[in-house]
């Protein structure tokens, strides 16, 4: 079953606007950028933003120029105290300080606004696959990519599904938002390479056990580095299950302008990740050509 205009929810309309640092906090080896944002529409599990590097200033910033692409992590509800007339709802962002312009971010101050424009792209169907009304929905995450997954595991934790939360990194510390998973109700499993928290390995070994056990009825939902992702396909196909991917190719625009994050197809051609993604069906994506 592919991922069609059919399967996937109607998107909300893109909003522009200036959102207000509510908080931007460490947490581990990342951060979290807490956002009131006015008129926020609401979002589907996996769509993002484009968001500016770094707050605005009486002085227009041209170095860097260019927006960052930032999956929507968690939605917050109605911010208490906006101002009169003012509808604002909050959100976070899942980010680590990696360059110039995550580095210019870290530095927004609480009552400062950052542009954005979102929310963007194509989220993850709650309901997909042959095997979405029986059995379990496994979701996978690595690195910054464990925040395109947490309104998706709360949503699918409101059905009849069995769901289970594959969470991997590096080491303790690398290993951002465990809690707010955990809080969910979920059934959590962490993996570290280091063995520092939870099983010692990768996320792969915890996902093929239960791909053994599904016997072919699992839904994947997979978001991480391209070759994790990668990796978590390959078993998926293997098992006879389905498998759900978020690209995380760089982007310039979000709306399919720039065509920086073309991705290519396993059928021959390219899609676009910010418009016909970021989220696909693991087989449509020739993964030898990804970067």
């Amino acid at each position: 079953m592919a991922v069609t205009e059919t399967s996937v929810p109607s998107p909300h309309a893109a909003i522009r606007s200036q959102a207000r640092v509510l908080e931007n906090r460490v947490e581990g080896s990342g951060r979290i950028l807490t956002l009131a944002v006015p008129n926020w529409p609401g979002s589907i599990p996996g769509q993002f933003l484009m968001i500016g590097a770094g707050a605005e200033s009486e002085v227009v910033r041209h170095d860097p120029l260019l927006p960052r692409p930032m999956a929507v992590y968690r939605e917050l509800g109605p911010v208490k105290g906006a101002a009169s007339g003012l509808s604002e709802r909050s959100i976070e962002l899942l980010y680590r300080v990696v360059g110039r312009g995550t580095t210019l971010l870290s530095e927004a101050e609480p009552g400062e606004s950052i542009s954005m424009v979102g929310p963007l792209g194509r989220g993850f169907p709650v309901d997909s696959g042959a095997n979405a009304s029986s059995g379990p929905a496994i979701l996978v995450g690595g690195g910054t990519g464990i925040a395109s997954l947490f309104e998706l595991a709360k949503a699918l934790g409101e059905t009849d599904r069995e769901v289970v939360v594959i969470l991997g990194a590096r080491s303790a510390l690398d290993l951002t938002g465990k809690d707010d998973f955990s809080a969910l109700g979920v059934e959590l499993v962490c993996t570290t390479e280091d063995g520092s928290v939870g099983l010692a390995g990768r996320v792969t070994d915890p996902l093929l056990a239960r791909l053994e056990a599904a016997q072919g009825r699992a839904t994947v939902f997979a978001v991480g580095p391209t070759p994790m992702m990668k990796a978590c396909a390959e078993l998926a196909a293997r098992h006879g299950s389905d498998c759900l991917v978020s690209l995380e190719n760089p982007m310039a625009c979000g709306f399919g302008v720039c065509l920086g994050c073309a991705a290519p197809r396993a059928e021959g051609g390219f899609s676009l990740v910010c418009k016909e993604g970021p989220v696909f069906e693991a087989r449509e994506i020739d993964w030898e050509g990804l970067p």
